[in-house]
């Protein structure tokens, strides 16, 4: 056999080797702990009702007061009060899945920023938002950020 011959079933041979390696890996990794409601357990639900409940804070900081009055202007419209999400409209995000070790305070300003194209959740993309600043995102961050650590996601 020669060597181009013996190049191309290597490359072949590696190729599908590749192919079904890729083909057994689970198609969406997710984080421990990372459970998403199950599509029949929010079908019982309203539309637009909350998907979780969430448990507010005693006190928030003023940093974070200022980002729930931005947060309620410019995304309750579609996450919900308090960030519980609105079934069939949009995720909560008083949820495990945008805890700071898999979506950081960036991946906020990304999403205002950019909008972001549906992966976790089956509500559809979400479009960039207009009329935030930097800033603004940063108070609703840290809004959201107290409101999770009173429900536990750190």
């Amino acid at each position: 056999m020669d060597k181009l011959g013996l190049l191309i079933g290597g490359v072949f041979v590696a190729g599908l080797g590749m192919a079904i390696w890729q083909f057994t890996q689970p198609s969406e990794p997710q984080a421990e702990g990372m459970v998403h409601p199950d599509p029949t357990e929010t079908s019982e639900l309203a539309q637009g009702a909350p998907i979780v409940e969430v448990r507010l804070p005693e006190q928030l900081s003023p940093e974070a007061t200022i980002g729930k009055r931005a947060f309620e202007a410019k995304c309750a419209e579609c996450h919900g009060k308090n960030a519980a999400g609105q079934n069939g409209v949009a995720p909560p995000l008083i949820h495990r899945t945008y805890e700071p070790s898999h979506h950081s305070d960036e991946a906020f300003q990304m999403a205002v920023r950019n909008g972001v194209r549906a992966h976790h959740w089956p509500f559809g993309n979400m479009p960039p938002i207009e009329g935030l600043t930097r800033a603004d995102v940063q108070y609703i961050t840290r809004y959201i950020r107290e409101v999770q650590r009173e429900n536990g996601i750190n």
